[in-house]
């Protein structure tokens, strides 16, 4: 299901034994552009630290009642490795964290989930690390951060980062949410992360390798409802690039003929 990040923040956070907070904000890598981990706020739970779960430890995301499934009790998270509110995620955090709960290292190997190209829940099937194998190093941004920064196309600016489409299968960002009001009279538009040339996180700026014209005429976007499978065909047809979806089928045929 494809969901907008800001309709999953406040959705309340359900662990083993009761509810931990609700979501506040994400965590994403920016080179593949997937959620590494929610940010919960937990109230007067855990004050002064940042809560952070994996979607590894996630089971479902309910629309309806609002609510994410977490597969960890409150004693498990209240005992892992704590991280103050104002310190950035380092990576030796990261391996902590993965460590204390078991959780695979999605950066040992090449693929969005480190050996896997999707987003693998059965701890059975993890595979230990491998200290021989490719690994990379994350740079984690905030969605708060993100949000709001200018988008420029080739020839102009164009807009700014309204928000996120999130496919809460994988848990990667399928696309960027574009406001253009400034330019055409509140029309929003959808840009995959895989079409951007390259961040300027200094400069607050994200650029497109598109044209303005291009982005102008593209399918506009303006509700979740419209995130069918036949808009998004129309959208890549539109930019003449590759669906996602194709990929993916195939990926995970390449891993179950390899098993």
């Amino acid at each position: 299901m494809l969901i907008k990040a800001k309709t999953l923040k406040g959705y309340k956070l359900d662990s083993k034994n009761g509810e931990i907070g609700k979501v506040k904000e994400f965590y994403f890598d920016d080179k593949h552009w997937t959620v590494r981990y929610l940010v919960a706020d937990t109230g007067n739970w855990l004050t002064g630290r940042q809560v952070l779960i994996s979607p590894l430890a996630l089971i479902i995301a309910n629309k309806e009642e609002e609510n994410i499934g977490v597969n960890l009790t409150k004693k498990q998270i209240e005992d892992s490795p704590s991280l103050n509110s104002d310190k950035p995620v380092s990576k030796q955090f990261e391996a902590d964290l993965h460590g204390y709960y078991g959780w695979p290292a999605y950066w040992s190997g090449l693929e969005m989930w480190g050996d896997y190209p999707y987003i693998v829940h059965d701890s059975s099937e993890w595979k230990a690390t491998n200290q021989n194998k490719k690994t990379w190093d994350p740079n984690l941004r905030s969605s708060n951060f993100i949000t709001g920064q200018k988008i420029h196309a080739f020839d102009g600016e164009l807009g700014h980062v309204d928000d996120f489409i999130i496919d809460d299968v994988t848990w990667a960002i399928r696309y960027l949410i574009i406001d253009t009001s400034n330019w055409w009279a509140g029309k929003k538009v959808l840009i995959s992360p895989h079409w951007i040339d390259h961040i300027s996180w200094e400069d607050f700026k994200v650029f497109v390798n598109l044209s303005r014209e291009s982005i102008m005429q593209s399918p506009e976007y303006s509700e979740e409802e419209l995130l069918t499978r036949d808009y998004e065909t129309q959208l890549h047809r539109h930019y003449n690039r590759n669906v996602y979806w194709k990929q993916d089928l195939a990926d995970r045929q390449i891993l179950v003929e390899n098993k």
